[in-house]
């Protein structure tokens, strides 16, 4: 055995993920110093490349408690590139980072196929990254992810708050779930206060815990963006940390609220459970997780009809949820009755 071996470093499994990754993926030329990308810009006048990283938060500890690998790097890329198409560009290519104490193959295999699902349904190219075994980093079975993208847009579809207008029709997007926020205080609840397994299943959920907490974020790049390829819609406000109240505060100008009807749509059943479990106010919730919307459209209403079509042809589900009004750059909830 040689020195950096004995040291923690295995250089042959190291090698080892690049072969797995180059099958999984079918890029033969991952591996090399930099990720390639050909980048044809026949078609744009102004083309920007808009790039965004991402994580999956501590979800990756329910992951690895439940020793379930498969989905967790479909949020990883879904983080990333549901941030990019919000922005309205398409997303072109992805690079994930992956840092680990030591690398054992069967896992390190689980996470880089559920990398590799979730480019393929983004139509992304995964064009590198980094695996970094570092002895005495983490504890036995942990490891860390981040991701990376980029995308490019005409610079007249970008997503900016003042292509929003009064009256504009709020549509939300279902989510999958938690998808990847909030698991700081899923955990707190669940596993802290009231000691639940994984195998446990609560009165709201189909599914045990195991299953609904690591439900995989939805990505939503094949619904969106022949939308705002088409400009049909005002806005996009992807519903991650913070919820609905921070993230789409962030596509108002400064004029306009959003004034959403709760009551439109049901509370999934694992945020019910939450609530009751953890004394939850509905204020904790929105402020904590997506309540069951993953995407918020903004859409003006001469375009309603034509954008509800072209969602249902995606089988795409879609709700309206609520209004642009006159205000402040507020978000304003109407509680679920």
């Amino acid at each position: 055995m040689d020195a950096y071996k004995k040291a923690g470093v295995d250089i042959a499994a190291g090698n080892q993920v690049v072969t797995d990754l180059k099958k999984l993926s079918g890029n033969q030329a991952l591996g090399s110093f930099g990720g390639l990308f050909p980048l044809d810009l026949a078609g744009y006048k102004r083309p920007v490349l808009v790039s965004g990283a991402d994580g999956v938060g501590t979800k990756l500890l329910v992951a690895q408690k439940a020793q379930e690998h498969a989905t967790i790097g479909i949020d990883l890329v879904a983080m990333c590139v549901n941030d990019i198409v919000a922005q309205g560009a398409q997303p072109l290519f992805f690079l994930d980072y992956l840092g680990v104490g030591h690398l054992q193959r069967a896992q390190t295999q689980a996470i880089l196929k559920g990398i590799v699902a979730g480019c393929q349904d983004a139509q992304v190219q995964l064009v590198g990254g980094e695996t970094a075994e570092m002895p005495d980093m983490y504890q036995a079975g942990h490891y860390d992810l981040a991701g990376f993208a980029v995308g490019i847009a005409e610079a007249q579809q970008l997503m900016q708050p003042e292509k929003m207008a009064l009256g504009d029709i709020l549509l939300g997007l279902p989510a999958q779930g938690l998808h990847s926020n909030g698991f700081s205080l899923v955990r707190q609840i669940l596993f802290k206060q009231h000691h639940f397994e994984l195998s446990a299943q609560l009165p709201h959920c189909k599914m045990d815990l195991a299953h609904e907490l690591l439900r995989p974020t939805k990505i939503y790049v094949k619904a969106l963006l022949p939308l705002v390829q088409q400009n049909l819609v005002s806005g996009i406000a992807h519903i991650t940390g913070g919820g609905l109240l921070e993230n789409v505060a962030r596509i108002l100008p400064t004029d306009l609220d959003a004034v959403i009807d709760c009551s439109t749509w049901t509370l999934p059943g694992i945020m019910q459970d939450l609530a009751s479990l953890g004394q939850l106010s509905f204020t904790d919730l929105a402020n904590t997780f997506n309540l069951g919307i993953g995407m918020v459209l903004a859409v003006h209403p001469k375009n309603l009809g034509q954008v509800k079509q072209a969602l249902a042809e995606r089988q795409q589900p879609v709700l309206q949820i609520g209004q642009v009004t006159t205000g402040q750059q507020k978000v304003i909830l109407q509680e679920q009755k």
